[in-house]
């Protein structure tokens, strides 16, 4: 499914999210706090947009997704970067491999969440952090409404609109609905072993950044 929307991922993306997901890059950044010579695995990481921000700090990043189709796109337009297949669940490294790890909006669609959380918190170094950048539900009551309406009416039409396979984006809604609030991707996260764990809302809970340590 993935592969097929590759090639206007992101347009996609930006469209849909109203220009919001650059704003959630950007937090995300933020949140990682890359640093030269720092490992940062950026997983999910389709073409490999979330994974520049790392790299331009000076960081070593690996982009790694299921999708070899989105791995293609990426490399076409980053030749450089170390792009790599793996599964959420069984990831292609080593222990205690990398300084932060990192997902954003693929969480979601990882069959088995709370694999894929053990599997990043065995990659992470000691004292190293995770953060996921997820939709999560939205605060004030009437939004979350509204929103959930704007989701499952108005993202197919658009997605028809601007992207290769809209069929994909009729799940990706449905599966947002599925999601856990922010409090309950929070405790699996602590089940996962990550200690300090916190969230923050972004565009009043329609995203959440989460936070941890590997103690």
């Amino acid at each position: 499914m993935f592969d097929d929307v590759a090639a206007n991922y992101d347009l996609t993306n930006d469209v849909l999210s109203l220009g919001q997901a650059r704003l959630w890059r950007r937090e995300v950044a933020r949140a990682v706090d890359a640093r030269p010579a720092q490992k940062i695995l950026d997983l999910a990481a389709g073409t490999a947009t979330s994974s520049q921000p790392f790299a331009r700090a000076g960081a070593y990043v690996v982009p790694c997704d299921f999708s070899i189709g989105m791995l293609r796109v990426g490399k076409e337009r980053h030749p450089w970067m170390p792009f790599t297949a793996g599964d959420g669940t069984r990831l292609p490294f080593k222990d205690e491999t990398f300084d932060a790890v990192t997902i954003s909006f693929g969480l979601r669609n990882i069959q088995d969440t709370s694999a894929a959380l053990s599997e990043l918190y065995r990659v992470t170094k000691p004292g190293g952090r995770v953060v996921i950048c997820e939709f999560s539900q939205p605060t004030w009551t009437p939004f979350r409404t509204v929103y959930t309406e704007y989701l499952m009416r108005a993202l197919p039409p658009v997605a028809r609109a601007v992207s290769s396979n809209p069929d994909a984006y009729v799940y990706l809604a449905e599966s947002i609905r599925a999601w856990p609030d922010q409090a309950g991707l929070a405790t699996l996260l602590q089940e996962a072993g990550w200690s300090k764990v916190a969230w923050r809302n972004l565009t009043g809970g329609v995203v959440a950044l989460h936070r941890g340590v590997r103690d």
